[in-house]
């Protein structure tokens, strides 16, 4: 296991981090093992203790290890801090990419879902972050050729920055539906908010760079910023969202070269940021000069009329937001269509990236995005607003008699998610709640998946039919 390849011309230190990244990628090393002692380790691969030490605290840097006063050296259990290799071709380190996770509750969790489906019995998977398809709008096809078609693709500004009658339907519907004033050349279309991610993660920002994230947040299970090389650093929150001391502390430890925030219907904790808050980080974001990406998923799905509704982006004086939309909360994945808003410089610099990587977006999921901005939204969204509250409410009942003081959570005013939280502290009280999850065929996604560690659970209620 701790064999150095001979062959290789790499130093020696650069070898045994190589090793090392290996072993976690195949599973060897578990989030949280110890690691032999350093005198050991340079025995098993014939190496000084000095050329060990070496390699570890290079590793201890970049986050992949933990050191221990008077205990050792132990892999790390979490993804905040850790910094991998700029990998634009997602080769090399592989543990910045996605894997078969080993976690037992998921393999149970798959276990009682088949026989479910066997034998009859309901059972509700609500770990995804999508839309029930029978949420999803019944659009209809619009009227446009073949040749059409093809002639817009072959359109230099359409294969740059998106078709314009989408982008023209983008902006008024961010007029109408989030108050914004975009002028359209601060508008580029893209096929989802990953794509926006991985052009921002590539292009604004470089390796080493430290980024700031909510804590707990879905950007945290994300391999983009590792795939880029950055730094992931916890933006410490409560239920009206970030506050300002713990941004400020934060950036006092490290200069943030950018921070992402999802401040209405935050996924995974629902939350909404108060409008005082948003004002009140744009304001030290602007002295510390640090820019600002926004994720608005969900934000056009309350229940009723709850406050602080506004986008980040709405409040921005200085166009320091990015903003990034998407229609995949709305009208499903079917639909990979996102958009950018950024000063004409910043996308004019991500277009042309995008144009070399993909050739240009496809017009037909372009065609039933305008479609849908133009004719069914209107009518779709007032429709599963009112089905993901009675949803929501009723999975709310059903936790309540189900596990009641065990757990605590707060109802959500909107969006998609309802997140837990075990009452009794350890794991295995954690465990037993996991146990009882499955048993009642209920199945969340699990805290650490978005860097909680406190024994949290997300349930999708849009998926509780």
């Amino acid at each position: 296991m701790w064999t150095l390849t001979p062959s290789s011309r790499l130093p020696l230190y650069k070898q045994i981090i190589q090793l090392v990244e290996r072993l976690l990628a195949s599973g060897k090393l578990a989030p949280g093992e110890r690691l032999p002692a350093e005198r050991m380790l340079a025995q098993l691969m014939g190496v000084n203790r000095t050329t060990v030490v070496h390699a570890l605290d290079t590793m201890v840097d970049r986050g992949l290890l933990i050191k221990k006063r008077g205990s050792g050296t132990y892999v790390n259990s979490e993804k905040w801090g850790v910094q991998n290799y700029a990998l634009v071709n997602w080769q090399g380190p592989s543990e910045v990419l996605p894997g078969k996770s080993e976690c037992a509750f998921l393999r149970d969790a798959l276990v009682m879902r088949e026989a479910a489906a066997l034998s009859g019995r309901p059972f509700h998977d609500l770990s995804g972050d999508g839309l029930s398809p029978d949420l999803l709008p019944d659009l209809g096809f619009p009227q446009w050729s073949w040749e059409e078609m093809v002639f817009a693709e072959k359109n230099e500004e359409t294969a740059r920055l998106g078709l314009l009658s989408l982008r023209l339907s983008v902006q008024r519907f961010l007029r109408e539906m989030r108050g914004l004033l975009v002028p359209l050349d601060e508008i580029l279309i893209t096929t989802g908010s990953r794509q926006s991610l991985f052009l921002i993660s590539q292009c604004l920002l470089r390796p080493g760079d430290a980024v700031g994230v909510e804590a707990p947040s879905y950007f945290y299970s994300l391999p983009i910023f590792q795939a880029a090389g950055l730094r992931l650093f916890p933006l410490p929150m409560d239920g009206g969202g970030i506050y300002v001391s713990g941004l400020e502390n934060a950036a006092s430890r490290r200069p943030l070269k950018m921070i992402f925030l999802n401040p209405v219907f935050h996924n995974p904790t629902g939350s909404v940021m108060k409008d005082a808050r948003k004002k009140a980080v744009l304001s030290f974001c602007a002295r510390m000069r640090i820019p600002i990406v926004e994720d608005d998923a969900c934000s056009l799905l309350p229940f009723g009329k709850p406050r602080d509704m506004s986008s980040l982006k709405a409040h921005d004086k200085q166009n320091q937001v990015v903003h990034m939309g998407s229609l995949s909360s709305y009208a499903g994945r079917t639909l990979r269509v996102g958009w950018l808003v950024a000063p004409p410089a910043v996308i004019a610099r991500l277009a042309d990236v995008r144009l070399m990587m993909d050739a240009g977006l496809s017009v037909l999921p372009q065609i039933l995005a305008t479609e849908y901005l133009n004719h069914a939204a209107a009518r779709h969204l007032p429709d599963i607003r009112a089905k993901l509250a009675e949803r929501a409410a009723r999975l709310a009942a059903r936790l309540d008699s189900l596990f009641g003081s065990r757990i605590t959570f707060s109802r959500p005013s909107g969006g998609l998610f309802t997140y837990v939280a075990a009452s009794e502290a350890g794991a295995h009280a954690h465990a037993l709640l996991q146990r009882d999850f499955l048993a009642n065929a209920l199945q969340p996604a699990l805290g650490e998946a978005f860097g909680d560690m406190r024994g949290a659970f997300r349930f999708n209620h849009g998926c509780y039919v």
